[in-house]
């Protein structure tokens, strides 16, 4: 019996976390289109100046070189994407810092390997289900969520995070302001200490 009631208080607190979850984020996403588009201009022109694509896009390649792939904006590392061996004894003090994958989205470094964060307002695997709060103290604590795992290179987080709220409130609208793209990035790895 208590088996029972503890299995259907299991699944009526899954349901409950399950409603709210959606129901905050659908709020959210009305809040992202009820933005000022004079916030979201700014948050686009500051995401653009600050270089986010550069790791944060896939690419594709052209004649003028890597350039962002517009229909995967701001995605992070593809999911899809397998990583080359990664190299040995080139990361060191005496050696190189960091080596990346060509489309700039997976970085192996002293720190292991980093990969570049979906940022698009994906409710699973983007940013959807964050708060503005939650974002700009991300950016100033170095911590997912503001106090999750470590944000980790090449990722400038300490920089941007000087950037005053008004600043850190307008890139996250603009983020929120773009078409949801599911994909799963995976986890960074840590080192193995054969660097």
């Amino acid at each position: 019996m208590r088996r029972r009631f503890a299995l259907i208080g299991s699944i009526a607190a899954t349901l409950a976390t399950l409603i709210l979850f959606t129901y905050s984020n659908s709020i959210s996403q009305q809040s992202a289109k009820k933005a000022d588009p004079t916030l979201i201009k700014r948050g686009e022109m500051l995401v653009t100046i600050g270089g986010c694509n550069d790791c944060h896009s896939p690419k594709v390649f052209t004649q003028m070189g890597p350039l962002p792939d517009s229909s995967r904006l701001l995605s992070g590392h593809p999911s899809s994407l397998k990583l080359p061996e990664l190299p040995v004894n080139i990361i060191g003090p005496d050696k190189w810092g960091a080596v990346t994958n060509n489309d700039l989205t997976a970085w192996y470094g002293p720190w292991g390997v980093s990969f570049a964060a979906n940022l698009t307002p994906d409710n699973i695997t983007g940013i959807g289900a964050w708060t503005e709060d939650s974002f700009i103290k991300a950016m100033r604590s170095g911590k997912h969520l503001g106090a999750g795992r470590a944000i980790l290179p090449p990722m400038p987080w300490f920089n941007i995070g000087q950037l005053p709220n008004s600043d850190l409130k307008a890139i996250f609208a603009y983020l929120r302001s773009l078409k949801p793209i599911e994909n799963e990035v995976p986890m960074p790895i840590p080192p193995t200490g054969k660097g």
